[in-house]
């Protein structure tokens, strides 16, 4: 977590009342959020509270009924392409070509980012990434914690200026979850900035500089975590978040 204060900031994501229907049914209801430089900003809720909703608008992938959003100043509709970019993007699926190797599912996304020196850029996150030793395997032989490494790293091998992690640790066990934190507090401290929602509050108290505790496509409420806490009597974020949804 970065000891920046948030309010200090450049403006990196602008997101001004945003709207998204499925049908009959309102995902994101007039939704507001202002997220600095290199700030680690967690999302959570409940399911169908709209986070990964709002990752999908943030990610071009979806686009809103109304409102808008832009990205280090660039419009996520008008500037699609220059939005692009500037993301790296994590989803909770495992989406790695699986027949390919490590090292080839990287050197892939070198490829498409056109990066100076890809066969370097490649060998240095595999490094960072602590799998050397495994860079000729199939992905499709990894355990779930070193496929999820993987994916991380590939978000973040053209050096992203945001970074989307949708639920990443979702599913494995604690220890990995743990060594993927350090891999996610890395980038941060590199100045990137991260948007994670998780279902884990532990998760969010110990990455983010500042949560978004999001009900029914709406954010009932947005702080530091031990902002939170004092603002609503708890202990705990996790108090708090269980205090809202009972109330919602």
């Amino acid at each position: 977590m970065s000891t920046i204060d948030p309010h200090t900031r450049e403006t990196m994501i602008r997101i001004e009342r945003i709207c998204k229907r499925y049908g009959t049914q309102l995902a994101l209801d007039n939704v507001d959020l202002t997220i600095g430089a290199g700030e680690t900003f967690g999302l959570l809720g409940p399911n169908g509270a709209g986070k990964s909703t709002l990752i999908g608008l943030l990610a071009t992938l979806k686009r809103p009924d109304s409102g808008r959003i832009s990205i280090g100043g660039h419009d996520v509709l008008r500037d699609r392409d220059r939005v692009r970019q500037q993301i790296g993007l994590v989803f909770q699926e495992n989406n790695l070509d699986r027949e390919l190797t490590a090292r080839q599912n990287l050197d892939f996304q070198a490829r498409l980012h056109r990066l100076d020196n890809p066969s370097a850029a490649v060998a240095a996150m595999l490094r960072r990434l602590e799998l050397e030793a495994h860079a000729d395997r199939p992905a499709e032989e990894f355990s779930g914690g070193m496929r999820r490494r993987l994916i991380i790293g590939r978000a973040l091998l053209s050096a992203p200026r945001v970074l989307l992690l949708d639920e990443p640790t979702t599913g494995l066990d604690p220890a990995i979850r743990h060594a993927l934190w350090s891999l996610i507090h890395e980038a941060s401290e590199g100045g990137c900035t991260i948007i994670l929602t998780t279902h884990y509050v532990e998760e969010a108290e110990t990455l983010c500089d500042r949560v978004a505790l999001m009900q029914r496509g709406r954010i009932v409420d947005c702080g530091a975590p031990a902002a939170l806490c004092e603002r609503h009597a708890k202990h705990k974020l996790e108090d708090v978040v269980l205090a809202l949804n009972a109330g919602g």
